[in-house]
C-alpha cells in the first residue's frame, strides 16, 4: 500500500534523491524545506531537479505551526534538516544548536502528540570522533580526539598512551562515541532525542550515521559541504583542491543514490526500528588520493592537491564505515563506487556555476583560532 511521506530538508542534495526513490515506489511525497541560502543560493527558489508531483512547503523547522501543517496526513517522516559543517559549527554555535537540536525538539514535541508510524533521522559519522583503531598488540581502541598541541607539533595520527602507532579500522556502530565539534554533538542529540522520545510515545525511530556522501545535486558553492563538492568547485575555477594536514587522512565516500536507498530501507524494514546504522561504501580512500582522482577525471591532473600542513580543530584523522549491520538488518548493499561514479558528479558540476569560497572560509576559521 502506498504511503505518504514527509521529507524535512527534502529540497537538498540527499532529500531530493530520496524523493525520487519514494516516488518510484509509488508513494506520495511532501517536502518541507527552508531553502537555506548557504545551500540553495540567495534567491529562495525551489530547485528545478525536484519532481513535479512532489508537494512543496517552504518553512523553518523551528516554526511549529508550519511544521504541524506539513505533518498533516503523513505516515512517516524523514528528518534531514540540519545546519551542516564541522568548522562553521564551532563559531556559529547558537545557529547550529537552534537548527539541529531545538529544531529536532520542535518536531518531536509535535510527534509526541500526533505520532507517525516511523521517523528516520539523518545522523553523521562525526559522532564517532576518531573512530576505531588497532594497537600493535592487536587490541582495539577508540583514541581521544587530537589536541591543539598535537596539531601544533604536526602529530597527525593518533597513537597509544605510550606513543605506539595505531592502525585505523572500519568503525562499527558499537564504537564508543566522542563528538568533537558542535555539529557532531548536534547530530548525536538528534538521534538520541528521537530514539528516547519515540520509545516514550510509541512511534518507531531509526537513525542513519552517514559517511561522506557525494554525487549530483550537491551544493558546490557551500564551503562547508562535502569535500568532493568543495574540490570540484576549486577545479571548475582552475584551482587545485586544498587539503588539510598531510592529505593521508582516510574517509569513506558513499554515493547519494545508495544513501537514498538506505533511507527507504530504514523506513520500510520492520527490524530497523530502534536502531542506528552506518551508511557508507565500506571502502576508504585518503583525501589526497580522492583529490588526485577527481582532478584526473576533470581533465586537470596538473592541479595536484595543495597540502596546507594545517589542521582544523574538530576534524578527525581517520574514520570509515563498517556497514555489516546495515547489510544484515536492512539488506543495504552499495551499488556505486567512488572510482566509477566521479563522471556522474562531474556531469552535474559541468551544468553549474560554482563559486569557490574555500579560501575565505579558511581565513574565517583561522581568524577565530580554529586552524592550527
Amino acid at each position: 500500500m502506498a504511503k505518504r511521506y514527509l521529507i524535512i530538508g527534502g529540497a537538498g542534495f540527499i532529500g531530493s534523491h530520496l524523493a525520487d526513490v519514494l516516488l518510484a515506489e509509488g508513494d506520495e511525497v511532501r517536502i518541507f524545506d527552508s531553502l537555506e541560502p548557504q545551500v540553495h543560493g540567495p534567491q529562495p527558489l525551489w530547485p528545478s531537479y525536484l519532481a513535479d508531483d512532489v508537494d512543496l512547503i517552504r518553512g523553518d523547522i523551528g516554526d511549529r505551526s508550519a511544521l504541524e501543517a506539513a505533518l498533516g496526513g503523513i505516515d512517516g517522516v524523514f528528518h534531514l534538516a540540519a545546519a551542516v559543517g564541522v568548522g562553521q559549527s564551532m563559531y556559529e554555535i547558537q545557529r547550529y544548536t537552534a537548527i539541529n537540536e531545538l529544531g529536532t525538539a520542535a518536531l518531536l514535541e509535535i510527534l509526541a502528540q500526533r505520532p507517525v508510524e516511523r521517523l528516520v533521522i539523518a545522523s553523521s559519522m562525526s559522532v564517532y570522533g576518531e573512530g576505531l583503531y588497532r594497537t600493535p598488540a592487536g587490541a582495539e581502541l577508540s583514541p581521544p580526539m587530537r589536541s591543539p598541541a598535537d596539531y601544533a607539533a604536526r602529530r597527525w595520527d593518533p597513537v597509544t598512551a605510550d606513543g605506539q602507532p595505531l592502525a585505523p579500522l572500519p568503525t562499527p556502530e558499537d564504537t564508543p562515541l566522542d563528538p568533537g565539534s558542535v555539529y557532531a554533538l548536534g547530530k548525536y542529540a538528534q538521534e538520541r532525542m528521537g530514539l528516547v522520545v519515540g520509545q516514550a510515545y510509541g512511534f518507531e525511530v531509526a537513525a542513519l550515521r552517514l559517511f561522506n556522501v557525494f554525487g549530483p545535486r550537491q551544493a558546490l558553492s557551500n564551503p562547508y559541504t562535502g569535500v568532493l563538492a568543495i574540490f570540484a568547485a576549486r577545479l571548475q575555477n582552475g584551482r587545485a583542491p586544498m587539503v588539510f594536514e598531510d592529505g593521508a587522512q582516510r574517509r569513506d565516500f558513499v554515493h547519494v543514490q545508495d544513501v537514498a536507498r538506505a533511507f527507504h530501507l530504514a523506513m520500510t524494514t520492520p527490524a530497523a526500528a530502534g536502531s542506528v546504522f552506518n551508511v557508507g561504501s565500506g571502502e576508504s580512500y585518503s583525501v589526497a588520493e580522492v583529490a588526485e582522482l577527481l582532478a584526473a577525471a576533470y581533465g586537470r591532473p596538473d592541479l595536484a592537491p595543495e597540502l596546507t600542513g594545517k589542521a582544523r580543530l574538530g576534524d578527525i584523522r581517520h574514520c570509515f564505515a563498517d556497514i555489516g549491520l546495515a547489510r544484515t538488518v536492512l539488506g543495504y548493499q552499495p551499488a556505486h563506487s567512488l572510482r566509477t561514479s566521479l563522471d556522474d558528479l562531474l556531469a552535474w558540476v559541468a551544468q553549474q556555476q560554482a563559486e569557490d569560497h574555500v579560501a575565505e572560509a579558511t581565513q574565517e576559521l583561522s581568524r577565530r583560532g580554529l586552524v592550527a
